[in-house]
Order: C-alpha cells, then sequence, then structure tokens
C-alpha cells in the first residue's frame, strides 16, 4: 500500500469511528489518558519529560496518569488522534484543521510551542539552484503537510504556483532515504532530514521557514471534549511542558544531559540537536505563547491555513469554500462557519503558567 492510499484509509477509519461516536481515550473512568507525540525538534521535549519523571510529577499533582506513546508515522498520529485512540497529539495548526477537525473531531490548540525557523526547507540537487529551478520538476515531499503549505508559500513569492510543478508523496521517515536516490531531484524536508541533507553538501536550500516568520507553529491539540471534563489534563501537559523547556534551554550539566536524551532519541548528537534547536523558535516564555495565539498574526495564519486548505481538497468533500470549517480564535470571534467550529485556539492554559497558577 502507497504511503498516500495507507494515510487515506486511517483517515477514512478515524471518520467511521468519530461518526459511530467512539469517545476519546480518557473517557473510560477519566483519570488516564494518552498522549501521542513522533519525531521532530519541536516535539522531543516529550521524550525528555517522561524519561525525566516530569510529566509524571504533574500527573501525580492533579491525580491522573499520561502515557506518552510514539508513533513512528507522524501522519498516523493524527489519524489515532482522529479516531479517539489518543487525547492529544502534537502537531501543527493546519494538520489540526485538515485531520481531526475536518474529521468532525473538535479540536483545542493547547500549547504554542515553537515556530520552524529554519527547521522546513526545499532542496533541489546541485549547486547554484534557486527557486526558479524547480519548474518543471518532481517534488518530493510529504503532500498536503505544513512542508506543503511552506512550498505552496514559497511558489508564490517566487511568481509561480503549483501548476509549474510536480508533486509526489513521501512518509517523512523517509526523507533522506528518498533523497539518496537518483530519481529524486527536489525534496521538501523539516528536521531532523533538513539537517543531515544539509550536511551532505550535495544540495541548494532554494527555501527555508525562516523566510516565513512565526506561520508554520508546531502545538499540541487536545480533544476539545476531555479537555472540558478534564481541564487537570491540560495543566499537567502545560506544567510539564514548560518545566521541561526550563531545563531543556541550560547550558549547564542538567541542560546538556537533557538535551544530548532528545538528541539520541532522534538519531543524531548533541551538536547536530542544537544546531536543530538554533532554527526552532521555542516559545519559552508561557506568557510569549500565550501572547502569539492571542495576536492578530494568528488570524491571518489561521485564514492562509483555511484558504490552503480549500484549495488543495482537505477540508472534505462537503467543504463549499473555505469557510467550511469553523475555527474560534482566542478572542471568541469565529473565522468559518459558526455552527461548524471544530477547532479553537485556547491561550488560557499558558497563561495560567505564565501567571503562576498551574
Amino acid at each position: 500500500m502507497s504511503w498516500m492510499k495507507k494515510a487515506a484509509a486511517l483517515l477514512v477509519a478515524a471518520v467511521l469511528l468519530t461518526s459511530m461516536g467512539m469517545s476519546p481515550a480518557a473517557a473510560a473512568d477519566g483519570k488516564h489518558f494518552k498522549l501521542a507525540w513522533s519525531i521532530y525538534t519541536g516535539y522531543m521535549p516529550w521524550a525528555y519529560a517522561q524519561k525525566a519523571g516530569i510529566l509524571k510529577k504533574w500527573a501525580d499533582k492533579y491525580g491522573i496518569t499520561i502515557d506518552l506513546v510514539q508513533i513512528n508515522d507522524y501522519v498516523e498520529s493524527l489519524n489515532q488522534f482522529t479516531a479517539g485512540q489518543y487525547d492529544a497529539v502534537t502537531d501543527t495548526v493546519m494538520d489540526s484543521l485538515t485531520i481531526p477537525a475536518a474529521g468532525g473531531v473538535d479540536t483545542t490548540m493547547l500549547i504554542l510551542g515553537d515556530y520552524t525557523n529554519g527547521n522546513d526547507s526545499i532542496f533541489i540537487k546541485g549547486k547554484g539552484k534557486t527557486m526558479a529551478d524547480l519548474k518543471g520538476k518532481k517534488v518530493f515531499l510529504v503532500q498536503y503537510s505544513v512542508s506543503h503549505y511552506m512550498l505552496w508559500k514559497a511558489l508564490q513569492s517566487a511568481g509561480m504556483t503549483e501548476k509549474d510543478i510536480e508533486t509526489a508523496n513521501i512518509a517523512d521517515a523517509d526523507f533522506v532515504a528518498a533523497y539518496n536516490t537518483d530519481e529524486v531531484q527536489a525534496v521538501v524536508a523539516w528536521n531532523p532530514a533538513t539537517s543531515q541533507i544539509r550536511q551532505l553538501g550535495t544540495a541548494s536550500e532554494v527555501f527555508n521557514s525562516s523566510q516565513l516568520p512565526g506561520e508554520i507553529q508546531d502545538i499540541l491539540s487536545v480533544n476539545t471534549k476531555v479537555l472540558k471534563e478534564h481541564p487537570e489534563f491540560g495543566k499537567a501537559l502545560v506544567g510539564a511542558w514548560y518545566e521541561t523547556l526550563t531545563l531543556m534551554q541550560k547550558n549547564d550539566a542538567e541542560g546538556k544531559a537533557a538535551r544530548t536524551f532528545m538528541a539520541v532519541s532522534s538519531g543524531t548528537d548533541l551538536a547536530d540537536f542544537d544546531n536543530q534547536v538554533s532554527t526552532t523558535a521555542f516559545y519559552y516564555d508561557p506568557a510569549k505563547g500565550a501572547e502569539a495565539f492571542k495576536g492578530d498574526k494568528m488570524a491571518r495564519i489561521v485564514d492562509d491555513t483555511m484558504e490552503f486548505s480549500f484549495t488543495h481538497g482537505l477540508l472534505g468533500a462537503s467543504a463549499k469554500d473555505k469557510n467550511f470549517i469553523g475555527i474560534e480564535l482566542a478572542d471568541g470571534t469565529i473565522l468559518g462557519d459558526k455552527n461548524n467550529v471544530k477547532l479553537r485556539v485556547d491561550p488560557t492554559y499558558m497563561q495560567m503558567a505564565a501567571d503562576g497558577k498551574l
């Protein structure tokens, strides 16, 4: 089964399970919760939070348990969240819209972890290449992901459209392996693969996410029903996240040990991981994360995301325009259909962390 067929099958299954009223993973007794994550620079703090006992400490504080489960395929983690197998998932704004929200699952963006500031890149084999050299090429990427969104914006900036190229799907786990084949001449990847491809020294990096500052956001999404019924779950997640980030940014032995664990867990070493962190704009301060969620720029990012998602057919067959799904912003403003709100921007818990109220 091809990657795209596999992803499509998982999404269909997720929508069917949701339509049959499948309950979120936590619904059994309100004490046990599950968080799905996949390997990416911006998600690695969760691995250390589990290893160091930080996640358990915060879960214990609120009388709950949180199981952190790594899923190798990023899209599969979203599909399983949509199917109700997990209560929370590491993802992006666009993917929350196009998979769980489009699948009928009311989803809340709980934590704004970072924005990619060079983690996502477009590569063309050979030296001295520019965006113009993409014309007529087949570009390999995780289709309809945020990398595809970045490509869409990058083509616009170069006076081109997707009609000027051809896209082909690969899984994120296959970025480097695909790049090393003769067939692949252009690829859009994210870290850790981005760093590995740069180190090969055989490609031109013609665009990266630092040219779209603040736009490609890595977040933690939670099932809205679970969060409303169990705010202690949200508090534990946010508390664990910011305690881990505090350790991670230290340059003492403790901080280096934390980042070393994250590096090894993602298949690299400390020096390379620190390089990846340098192109990941973490919101170490919860107040800044909350403010970014509240800001005017968030409304524009959401609107662009809705436009991309609709024009690429990601909102479902019923969508007549980009406003098919309602998205509630931090101030209560709703973009899209007010009668079909399935995605919510909620800075409340980050603000609790900033105010010392967790």
